[in-house]
């Protein structure tokens, strides 16, 4: 009796395991041609060294160093600050009545206009002071451009809002962010301007009051940052002292005038 029982349980087992279901735990694993293939002709893992790395702007650093994060939050509080202050960028802007006066404002920083009005100046004027004034405010004039629209296209930093340049922009190189153009040029101008006018005291006041207001402009307009218009105030400083350095003298002056006006003679 139980033998029979035995027997039972055993044909049991089998009939449960012969079922479609459990078929796989009975059968061993075997690797089609296929696979055999693929396996074979798997190529071996390249060495550490020749591994593909990935670029830098894609890799997290999961410990940053201090100068980094400070870096980092600088960059962010000058952002933010930036835009709160476009407040005449488009017309829909909070001030936006007052962005045509505050255009014009900055059009009075604009490279082209002072380098033009240089022009006009140095034809009609008939003293030799005069001239080696205007002759080195010009040099100082196109070297601040040059200069400015180098570090620009070194640095190709975009401005708080998205903003195509005019085409007085593209005149004077003028494209991206960073340095502020007009904020060197109003600081070098009224830098050199108090250094070689006698003014009096209410207009000395007026021009470093232009200089600053030239250069917030261009914040408020949501052209630059913050910290476009401090670096440019900074470079018109330098390229002042640039020109004070290597100041023309008024025999250059003339010769520089005599090869433009096509009246220089090398002979005489």
């Amino acid at each position: 009796m139980p033998s029979n029982h035995c027997r039972a349980r055993a044909r049991d087992r089998a009939n449960l395991l012969g079922r479609p279901e459990f078929l796989s735990l009975n059968q061993t694993p075997r690797s089609t041609p296929a696979r055999r293939a693929s396996q074979t002709k798997q190529p071996p893992p390249p060495p550490p060294q020749q591994q593909q790395q990935l670029p830098e702007e894609d890799c997290m650093q999961l410990n940053p160093s201090f100068r980094g994060i400070a870096i980092n939050s600088l960059l962010a509080i000058d952002i933010c600050l930036s835009k709160r202050l476009g407040v005449c960028a488009h017309a829909t802007s909070p001030w936006a009545s007052v962005r045509s006066m505050v255009t014009l404002l900055a059009l009075t920083g604009h490279g082209i206009p002072w380098i033009f009005g240089t022009l006009v100046c140095l034809t009609r004027s008939s003293t030799l002071a005069g001239q080696e004034v205007l002759v080195n405010l010009l040099l100082a004039l196109i070297l601040d451009v040059l200069t400015v629209a180098g570090v620009q296209k070194l640095v190709k930093r975009k401005g708080p809002w998205e903003m195509s340049p005019s085409f007085l922009d593209y005149m004077a190189m003028d494209v991206y962010s960073f340095p502020a153009a007009h904020a060197s040029r109003a600081a070098m101008v009224s830098k050199f301007l108090l250094s070689h006018l006698v003014l009096a005291v209410p207009l000395r006041i007026l021009l470093v009051l232009w200089a600053f207001l030239v250069g917030m402009s261009r914040v408020l307009l949501g052209r630059h940052h913050l910290t476009d218009t401090a670096c440019g105030f900074a470079l018109g400083f330098l390229h002042f002292s640039l020109v004070e350095t290597v100041w023309l003298s008024s025999s250059t002056c003339q010769t520089l005038i005599s090869i433009g006006t096509l009246s220089w003679s090398p002979f005489s």
